[in-house]
């Protein structure tokens, strides 16, 4: 099958996306506007066409800190969230559970409050005019120590709102550890809270060890070194504990896959992990989450039958209640099936 053809078949099955950063799906127009808004000068085009433009973990960085630094109010979402917007529509994305960070904006003097009421109004919007509901996870962080990372679930406990459902851990794998984050992630258990960790990124299993024994995590984003450990492969099968796994991601950090070809996705899915496919940071890693799956199927020999598993993989490892889920599932094997009547081979 042709990308054009794939596009056009996989674009009409529903999509839920579990593994993405709100601020990463931002546009080159909406850099632009908030540029000229921050400096009051348009944005250089050397500076346009080099922004994303990186071949490692510390130009990506770099170039996230970019972005977040050219905020200057809370009003600044809304351009944030027209771009989410559109990225969720032309994947045919009708859930997500998306990954905020606000350390960031916290120390640039927003206030959490004005984040969250900005948050709920343009998700109460997206969901009336497209159909489309949006959850959030309050990204801890490990980049910024414990204290930190305490804080933001204080802060975000103290302000509860029913669009925001969960913490999870991101930023640096290396400099911090599961072990620093432990009280944090026993009172989102206690509290009733859900809660997901990233590892198995940049570090071996051991890291994922530790987010599914130390954190309890619910799920697990990337956890691709999980293959390097069968009684790991093991334990989160018995335990039915999902991978957000973001191929392209994984090939550009290059912490331990090279290329797309070797990426062991394929492999955790054959032994029977439970694989959901997310983006990631699309923008910076020029990549959809129709691009993922063209991946999958073009370059790691996924069937059209493994990928509609990956795509109800993706409802059934999320927040979701269980009637909601069984409903969406229905869904997709409807869609495929109703797209593919005639191709019958592609299975």
């Amino acid at each position: 099958m042709k990308k054009s053809e794939f596009f056009t078949l996989l674009k009409k099955v529903p999509k839920a996306e579990l593994h993405v950063h709100l601020e990463a799906v931002i546009s080159m127009n909406t850099v632009k506007k908030l540029y000229k808004k921050r400096f009051g000068v348009a944005m250089p085009k050397e500076e346009q066409n080099s922004l994303f433009e990186y071949d490692d973990l510390k130009g990506f960085i770099g170039a996230f800190l970019k972005v977040q630094d050219l905020f200057t109010e809370v009003s600044d979402f809304d351009l944030v969230f027209s771009d989410f917007e559109k990225y969720l529509v032309e994947n045919n994305i009708v859930y997500t559970e998306a990954f905020f960070a606000p350390s960031a904006f916290l120390k640039k003097g927003f206030a959490y409050k004005d984040m969250v009421e900005n948050f709920s109004k343009n998700i109460k919007r997206i969901k009336k005019e497209q159909k489309i509901t949006i959850k959030l996870l309050v990204d801890v962080s490990r980049t910024f120590g414990t204290e930190n990372a305490q804080a933001n679930y204080d802060i975000f406990r103290a302000v509860p709102c029913a669009d925001i459902i969960g913490i999870g851990l991101g930023g640096d794998e290396v400099k911090g550890p599961c072990k620093l984050f432990k009280t944090v992630f026993d009172q989102a258990h206690k509290e009733g809270y859900h809660a997901v960790a990233h590892a198995g990124e940049a570090v071996g299993p051991e890291s994922v060890w530790d987010a599914v024994d130390i954190l309890s995590s619910e799920r697990i984003g990337h956890g691709i070194t999980s293959i390097q450990d069968e009684k790991l492969i093991e334990h989160l099968i018995e335990k039915n504990i999902p991978l957000e796994v973001c191929p392209t991601s994984n090939v550009f950090t290059k912490q331990y896959v090279k290329c797309m070809e070797e990426h062991p996705v394929r492999q955790l899915f054959d032994k029977g992990v439970k694989v959901t496919i997310g983006s990631d940071d699309p923008v910076f890693f020029k990549t959809t989450l129709l691009e993922e799956y063209w991946n999958l199927y073009s370059k790691l020999n996924f069937k059209i039958a493994e990928i509609q598993q990956l795509l109800c993989n993706s409802f059934t490892s999320s927040f979701l209640d269980d009637k909601k889920k069984v409903s969406f599932v229905s869904k997709v094997k409807k869609a495929v099936k109703d797209n593919l009547v005639l191709q019958p081979e592609l299975f």
